[in-house]
């Protein structure tokens, strides 16, 4: 079983394209953070129409804790707002009923079993 040496030619021809996929796929990672940094600051500025300060106070605080119960909630009412179900500005205890309606629902009750042989 014999190998054939590699060529200094084609060893930079494969480190070449190699680098130009790597530049590729960070361009398109870059991009894609650009885009989602965008949407979200989008998304933030529609939440600061929407809600009152005290309400994103409270929701500012329950990200803190529990992010995806605050990213939950402010999808709920951007919804409701969308489609005039909730008028602005959203005050803070419509937010407090809100966290409390999704945080019961995301929750279940522990259940014991006892198996028996």
């Amino acid at each position: 079983m014999s190998v054939e040496p590699v060529d200094d030619a084609e060893l930079e021809e494969i480190r070449r394209r190699k680098l130009l996929e790597l530049q590729k796929q960070l361009e398109e990672e870059r991009r894609r953070r650009e885009q989602q940094a965008i949407l979200e600051a989008q998304r933030e500025a529609v939440l600061r129409r929407i809600l009152t300060e005290s309400a994103r106070s409270r929701l500012a605080n329950v990200k803190l804790v529990k992010p995806e119960l605050a990213r939950a909630v402010e999808d709920y009412i951007i919804q409701l707002v969308q489609v005039g179900r909730l008028t602005p500005p959203v005050g803070e205890d419509v937010v407090v009923e809100l966290l409390i309606r999704l945080d019961s629902q995301g929750r279940r009750e522990p259940t014991i079993r006892f198996k028996r042989k």
